[in-house]
């Protein structure tokens, strides 16, 4: 069954030693606390979002960004903070511990770190977000071995995965890349489209309630459940891993209820803003049938594909 690639992650050129010192800290702290599925959803009250995701152990995080000044994307609500920029707090810092471990951010890392970045902010135009992205994409490629990667439909698996999503679309920007280091978010939608590859779109993310109507509170009905499944092996046998976000806000019972269906349904990537709970119920009741690709025990970049691998279909690497 083919597996998805996705996620958008970002790059810097160069970082204090004083964060080199704290990732390897936290990477310390951390050697069993790897949960692949377990996604954060971080909102603008977190001014530091990254070390209590990764001290958690979670897979993957969703950090919501505005372009400003000085080509920077900036983090929190409100008008540009100095130092607040998702190249100082959450790219550097994962790069950082993903070198100081030869490319894993856990010894036990088994699939991609999942950065979806979501581009936001009051202005709509698209000329200016897409300028924004450009950025992004100059930022990564400062640390292209560690990334997740797509270089002529041949997708190969890095530390990080980085996904883009929110007010700008970057399907076309993304698909005219001859070698690319971000990903393109997708829906059920895209399901069989040649407009949106695997190779471009390795995941499809969709709020619970576009679809469902349940919400923990009481047993899931046979209807929803037989969805739900349906979903998810539809997305699988097309090359795509599943994420799913926006969940019912009720008590933690009925949320615990929501994501054991979502673990039982095969979900790769669980997102929700109750980070501890979410990690506390992923460590009892982890994700049935959740992928385990192969990660290089250290990130070596290939700047063409590997011998005899296709170069029409995509490579069975999960990003």
């Amino acid at each position: 069954m083919l597996q998805d690639m996705a996620t958008l992650a970002g790059g810097l050129a160069g970082l204090a030693g004083a964060g080199g010192a704290v990732s390897v800290a936290v990477f310390r702290r951390s050697r069993r606390s790897w949960l692949t599925s377990g996604h954060a959803l971080t909102g603008p009250a977190l001014a530091d979002p990254l070390p209590g995701v990764l001290k958690l152990g979670l897979g993957g995080m969703t950090v919501r960004v505005y372009p400003g000044p000085r080509g920077e994307l900036f983090l929190g609500p409100g008008a540009p903070q100095p130092g607040r920029t998702l190249r100082r707090l959450v790219l550097a810092p994962l790069f950082a511990r993903a070198t100081a471990a030869e490319g894993r951010l856990w010894p036990n890392q088994q699939a991609p770190f999942r950065l979806v970045v979501e581009f936001g902010g009051p202005s709509r135009d698209p000329q200016a977000l897409l300028r924004a992205y450009r950025m992004l994409d100059r930022q990564l490629r400062d640390h292209a071995d560690l990334l997740s990667r797509s270089r002529d439909g041949v997708l190969t698996a890095g530390a990080v995965t980085v996904t883009v999503t929110g007010a700008v679309d970057v399907r076309e920007l993304l698909a005219a890349q001859h070698e690319r280091y971000a990903f393109a978010d997708g829906t059920f939608d895209d399901l069989g489209s040649r407009a949106a590859p695997p190779d471009l779109v390795p995941m499809v993310s969709e709020w619970w309630t576009r679809r469902f109507g349940w919400d923990g509170r009481d047993p899931i009905t046979a209807e929803e459940r037989h969805q739900l499944h349906a979903l998810v092996r539809a997305a699988h046998d097309d090359g795509r891993t599943v994420r799913f976000s926006g969940l019912p806000d009720g008590s933690r019972k009925a949320r615990a209820a929501v994501w054991s269906e979502l673990g039982a349904a095969g979900v790769d990537v669980i997102a929700d803003a109750d980070l501890t709970g979410l990690a506390r119920h992923l460590r009892r009741h982890p994700v049935s049938g959740t992928p385990r690709p192969h990660l290089p025990t250290r990130a070596v970049r290939r700047s063409v594909p590997r011998p005899n691998a296709p170069r029409t279909v995509v490579h069975h690497e999960q990003v």
